[in-house]
């Protein structure tokens, strides 16, 4: 690991001031994927800036019949909040199917958002990689790829996004709450957080310089009560997935009047599935929908050499985490 220098701000106008200040210095939250790269040497920064104990740690709700996720919350603390369990049982679900304990007591809300690809020519620096050294090419591209994007990737890039969280905030269409440097106030739709990789793959997010995230805001429950979180990975435990679906449904009347689908590990973003959303609302929830839905979702799928097995498995993940919605009750 390179040499840096630390900073423990007071406050978040110091912190702000601090990034503005030095261009190579990162915020510092749990650490739990930043330490990481920076002992692979796949991140470098001259300066880390202590936000993990800053004051945006509450969970509380909106007045609006969301919640608001405070930015420095540890994952655990989130997914095992009595509201959280209660009102967003699908965002604890995965949350709670992420890496270990011990990683959720350390990560935090804010560094979630902000995961880095786990594409393993990213993570070894001897090996081409536009999203660590643009310029330098996509080694996936024609290496091996099997874990890698069925939609949205470029030839600069076909790595995937590694969040559990973050495909369930997609679903459920959670917004971004940012400070600037000017300490201005900003939010961000969910499904406009995270970018496709284009022609500028390093950049993940449509953060600008120096913003810090401070909070996330749930909207109004509607999916407390047929919601699934379906991770496939090669192993149990501490393992990302090579496909995941978070499914919410909402059923009036026996037919679906809301429906929250997105996947991960497929793109370089969390995937909303709004065409099998449209697809869905006002109809029956049957098997036969649940299979059109997914034979739609998986239509514009653009399978690399080694991955054309996620199609089929894109396609039987979507329906069973359907019908796991549909028949599961809180």
């Amino acid at each position: 690991m390179r040499p840096f220098v630390y900073i423990e701000p007071k406050n978040p106008q110091e912190a702000l001031a601090a990034s503005v200040a030095n261009s190579a210095a990162k915020y510092l939250g749990g650490g739990t994927n930043l330490i990481d790269l920076m002992k692979e040497d796949v991140e470098r920064p001259a300066e880390l800036i202590e936000v993990a104990d800053l004051n945006f740690k509450e969970i509380k709700a909106t007045g609006k019949g969301g919640f608001l996720l405070g930015a420095m919350c540890n994952n655990a603390e989130t997914a095992n909040h009595p509201e959280i369990r209660k009102s967003y049982p699908l965002l604890s679900m995965a949350m709670l199917s992420a890496a270990t304990a011990q990683i959720r007591n350390m990560a935090t809300n804010g560094g979630n958002l902000l995961q880095r690809t786990r594409c393993p020519y990213f993570y070894e620096v001897s090996m081409p990689c536009n999203k660590r050294a643009p310029g330098t090419g996509c080694g996936a591209i024609k290496g091996m790829n099997a874990q890698h994007a069925l939609f949205g990737w470029s030839e600069q890039c076909v790595a995937v996004n590694p969040s559990d969280m973050c495909v369930a905030l997609a679903a459920l269409g959670a917004v971004v709450h940012v400070q600037q440097a000017d300490s201005g106030m900003r939010t961000i739709d969910f499904a406009d957080f995270h970018r496709l990789p284009g022609s500028q793959p390093e950049k993940d997010n449509t953060l600008q310089p120096n913003d810090l995230i401070t909070a996330i805001e749930l909207p109004a429950p509607v999916f407390s009560d047929h919601y699934y979180y379906l991770k496939i990975r090669e192993r149990s435990s501490y393992a990302f997935a090579l496909v995941s679906v978070a499914a919410g449904l909402q059923i009036r009347d026996g037919a679906i009047a809301q429906v929250g689908l997105a996947m991960g590990g497929v793109a370089h973003k969390p995937w909303k599935l709004t065409a099998a959303e449209s697809f869905l609302k006002g109809k029956k929830p049957s098997a036969q929908n649940f299979e059109a839905a997914a034979d739609l979702a998986m239509r514009e799928a653009r399978p690399l050499s080694d991955n054309g097995f996620k199609v089929e498995m894109g396609k039987k993940a979507i329906v069973r985490a359907l019908s796991q919605a549909y028949e599961r009750t809180a």
